[in-house]
């Protein structure tokens, strides 16, 4: 089993591996390519949970959706809430832990 194999299987099983998943990508993304990491990592777990679903949930286009997780995307925050709820999630605001 590949390590995204692994990742996805666990996105599918275990909601709260899910959330410290995407949790970590945020923490990380604090420059041009953090960013592309948090959008991979909401992709990811947007395919685990089938993007069709989670765009259907979200009241979002499949093609709408795709293109803003893209590696070019650059999703609103009205589209990355949306998503969040459809994949039972949700964004959360903390100190940060560097300065």
């Amino acid at each position: 089993m590949s390590h995204d194999d692994y990742v996805t299987d666990r996105i599918k099983r275990d909601p709260e591996f899910a959330a410290h998943y995407l949790k970590v990508a945020f923490e990380e993304a604090t420059d041009e390519d953090g960013r592309h990491v948090l959008l991979a990592a909401i992709r990811q777990i947007a395919q685990a949970r089938g993007i069709a679903n989670v765009a259907r949930a979200a009241s979002i286009k499949r093609e709408s959706l795709s293109r803003a997780l893209s590696a070019s995307g650059n999703p609103r925050l009205d589209t990355l809430c949306a998503v969040m709820h459809a994949m039972g999630l949700q964004l959360t605001v903390e100190p940060c832990k560097r300065v």
